[in-house]
C-alpha cells in the first residue's frame, strides 16, 4: 500500500475506532456510561439511602421491588417511569431496591445513563446484550423539549426495533411530568397543529411504552416528621420529640414545601448541629 493510502487507511480507523469491548463486570456492581470516547466506568461505592427509610411511597416501593425481583430472577418484567413531585425519592427509590436486590444474593447490575448520552444508547445494548449478567438501565431526571430527538433513541431501549430489547436489560426512568414534557408545551403543539391529535402523539406516546407507571406526590406533614424521625433512629441521633418537631416544621415552612429531600437536608443540618457525622 502507498504512503497516501496508509495515511487515508489510519485517518479512517480514527473516525471510526474498533467497537469498544466489554468491561469485566465483575469489578463492580454499578457502572456509568459515558461517551467520547465510549466507557462503562465502575463505581466503587453507590450513593444509596437504605430501603426500609424511603417513607409515604409504600405502594410504589413494593411495586418495584417485586418487579425488579422478576427481573433479577430471570423472569418477565416490565420498564418502569417514575414521575411525580421532586424530592419524593424517584431516584433514591431505584438506587435502594438496587442495594436491596444485591443484599438478597441477586446479581444485578446497575448502569446509569445520562439524558444527554441517549443517542449512543444502541452502542450501549451492544456491549450488554451478549454479557451473562443482568442490568438495570437507569436515566435520572428524563424529559424532552419540542425539539428534543433524543427521545427517538430511547425506543431503542423500550421497543428495541428488530433485534429486540436484550432479555437482560430493564429501563428504569425517573422524571416529572408524566408525559416526559411539559403540559404547556403538549397544549402549544396541538394548537398550532394542522392536525392536534397527531402533533405531540410521537412523544406522549413515549410514555406509554413503559409497562409501570409509579406516581409521586407530596407528603403530608406525618409522613416528612416520620422520615425524620427514621433518619435519626437510624443515625442513633436521639433529640427531645417536641424540639425536633418545632425545629422540623419550622425549617420546612422556610423552604415552602416538603418532601423527602427537604427532610433529609433538615436531618443533615440538624446532625451538623449536634456533633453527629451521617
Amino acid at each position: 500500500m502507498s504512503e497516501p493510502l496508509e495515511r487515508i487507511a489510519a485517518a479512517l480507523e480514527r473516525l471510526a475506532p474498533a467497537p469498544l469491548a466489554a468491561p469485566d463486570f465483575t469489578t463492580a456492581d454499578a457502572f456509568v456510561w459515558q461517551t467520547g470516547p465510549d466507557a462503562l466506568m465502575p463505581v466503587e461505592k453507590v450513593n444509596y439511602i437504605a430501603l426500609d427509610l424511603l417513607v409515604g411511597i409504600n405502594r410504589a416501593r413494593d411495586t418495584l421491588l417485586l418487579n425488579t425481583r422478576q427481573f433479577a430472577n430471570g423472569f418477565a418484567a416490565n420498564n418502569a417511569l417514575l414521575w411525580g413531585s421532586r424530592g419524593m425519592g424517584k431516584s433514591s427509590l431505584v438506587k435502594a431496591i438496587h442495594a436491596e436486590l444485591l443484599r438478597e444474593g441477586a446479581s444485578l447490575k446497575i448502569v446509569e445513563l445520562q439524558r444527554e448520552d441517549l443517542p449512543s444508547v444502541g452502542r450501549l445494548l451492544a456491549l450488554l446484550r451478549d454479557a451473562p449478567e443482568r442490568f438495570l438501565l437507569y436515566c435520572d431526571d428524563l424529559s424532552f423539549s419540542h425539539d428534543d430527538q433524543h427521545y427517538k433513541s430511547l425506543k431503542a431501549v423500550l421497543d428495541g426495533g428488530i433485534e429486540g430489547r436484550p432479555e437482560n436489560v430493564l429501563l428504569y426512568a425517573t422524571s416529572n411530568r408524566r408525559h416526559l414534557m411539559p403540559r404547556d408545551m403538549i397544549e402549544n403543539e396541538r394548537s398550532n397543529a394542522i392536525n392536534p391529535g397527531e402533533a405531540v402523539e410521537e412523544k406522549v406516546s413515549l410514555s406509554d411504552r413503559f409497562g409501570l407507571w409509579l406516581g409521586f406526590h407530596p407528603c403530608d406533614q406525618d409522613d416528612y416528621l416520620a422520615m425524620i424521625d427514621g433518619y435519626c433512629a437510624a443515625a442513633g441521633l436521639s433529640v427531645d420529640p417536641d424540639v425536633l418537631r418545632a425545629e422540623a416544621i419550622e425549617w420546612q415552612a422556610t423552604r415552602g414545601s416538603r418532601s423527602g429531600r427537604v427532610a433529609w437536608q433538615f436531618f443533615c443540618d440538624l446532625a451538623g448541629r449536634h456533633g453527629h457525622a451521617i
